[in-house]
């Protein structure tokens, strides 16, 4: 499915919109991830287990976010998206300084779900305003440049909100104006939120850019027609969806339940596990995703229409002995050491799945396509993934120090599962991709 390449935006006015929306997509991960380090001293102040916390941090975030998404979506598709992912942005980074003030679990679970509808703008909107700004042989590098933030996002969360609880340890409470008395885990979310409502103001900076449209495209598109499209060509969608949705359980498990593993089994401190996990991610995540969207550019540029499904199968199969290996190895500097690769291959697919999205489906479609996309790349991720993990620690092995054990089983699972998920989808890509080409030539 091609587009006309003409009267693309400049390269400077596209590349500084990638890189605002990147800036958002980092402290939107900032502000959902800092709660898998505060597990313990949430627990302990508002007396919940890890099974609660993992509703916390998965289902109850990704319901909302995902269900929401849809009319968000919709929305995207219709009016100015700049100005609906800036009030996004400053909806999610007010709801995270409002985790601060929570007093009891269902005030912080309120907040949360605040959170979650906040985010729920900013990947349709990115994913629509990339899809109108970049031809499609360099939409893969671009939707991995926006990408990054999910890999830096985490990493920096890990790793500064384990040094800012290292430095707010040292008091048990704090005195805020208006506020009043907060424990030292509240401060945490009024430390990490306030940065995005300057943030939200500097995405007004953007251009919109403008709308594009194939041959035979209708102006604005309803929920219902999309759904159509979707449900005539459901092999190829419920096979590359599910796809990568199960393949970023893995991602989605280390999270939270990785630094619990290097805290309960290996006694280090959250700063530590922070640390250890939040450079792997960082680091080479950041490298995974840049090579997964090169990879899916010069693959497609050969010939390969199905380049993005192949990067997530080769990320699903390298994953398969590393997620299993690094919790059960039962050595730290191997446990460490194994955080390199498991931090490369879970962020390699991340562009590629948005990049397959894109390509596969027609213009004024994208954002509510997205949207179902991320309902279940979520749900499965953010959702199931961390509650599983926790259900087997508390319920099966019913002991604290086994959550290694749960990562492994419920991480490997997914990998092997997403293989077999890919391999469905490659050939359905291949034809879907043929039949659009072949539209779009038979309408010129």
């Amino acid at each position: 499915m091609t587009e006309p390449q003409e009267n693309w935006p400049r390269p400077a006015v596209a590349w500084y919109m990638v890189g605002v929306l990147m800036l958002a997509y980092i402290l939107s991960f900032i502000d959902r991830v800092v709660l898998g380090l505060l597990v313990g001293p949430i627990r302990a102040d508002l007396g919940v287990s890890d099974t609660q916390m993992s509703l916390l941090y998965g289902f109850v975030f990704a319901f909302f976010y995902t269900v929401i998404g849809i009319p968000v979506a919709w929305a995207i598709d219709r009016y100015n998206r700049r100005s609906i992912v800036a009030a996004s942005v400053a909806l999610w980074s007010a709801m995270t300084m409002l985790c601060g003030v929570a007093r009891n679990f269902t005030q912080l679970a309120l907040a949360r779900i605040g959170v979650a509808i906040g985010e729920a703008a900013l990947s349709p909107g990115a994913y629509s305003m990339a899809g109108d700004s970049f031809p499609e042989k360099r939409l893969g590098r671009a939707l991995s440049v926006f990408m990054f933030g999910l890999p830096v996002g985490v990493g920096l969360a890990l790793i500064i909100g384990g040094l800012v609880i290292n430095a707010v340890s040292g008091a048990s409470e704090y005195v805020l104006p208006i506020v009043g008395t907060i424990r030292a885990w509240q401060l945490v979310f009024f430390v990490v939120g306030l940065p995005g409502l300057v943030l939200g103001l500097w995405i007004l900076t953007i251009r919109e850019p403008a709308r594009r449209k194939r041959p035979g495209d209708s102006e604005h598109v309803s929920f219902a027609a999309t759904v159509a499209w979707m449900t005539q060509r459901w092999r190829v969608y419920a096979a590359m969806i599910l796809g990568f949705s199960v393949l970023g359980m893995a991602i989605n498990v280390y999270q939270i339940w990785g630094v619990q593993y290097f805290v309960r089994v290996h006694d280090l401190t959250i700063s530590g596990a922070g640390m250890r996990l939040g450079m792997a991610i960082a680091v080479f995540g950041t490298a995974g995703i840049l090579a997964g969207g090169w990879l899916t550019d010069r693959w497609r540029s050969a010939g390969h229409t199905d380049a993005a499904i192949i990067v997530g199968l080769v990320a699903a199969v390298v994953l398969v002995p590393l997620s299993v290996w690094c919790t059960l190895a039962g050595n730290l500097t191997l446990s460490t050491v194994l955080l390199a690769p498991i931090g490369f291959f879970t962020s390699f697919p991340y562009g590629a799945g948005a990049t397959a999205i894109v390509v596969l489906t027609p213009p004024r479609m994208r954002a509510q396509v997205s949207a179902i996309y991320l309902l279940c790349v979520n749900m499965i991720g953010i959702g199931f993934a961390p509650f599983a993990t926790a259900l087997l620690t508390d319920r099966w092995f019913q002991d604290d120090l086994a959550v290694g054990k749960s990562v492994a089983l419920v991480a490997g699972t997914a990998a092997v599962v997403a293989c077999l998920l890919l391999l469905w989808a490659r050939p359905l890509f291949r034809a879907e991709i043929a039949a659009g080409a072949a539209r779009a030539a038979g309408t010129r």
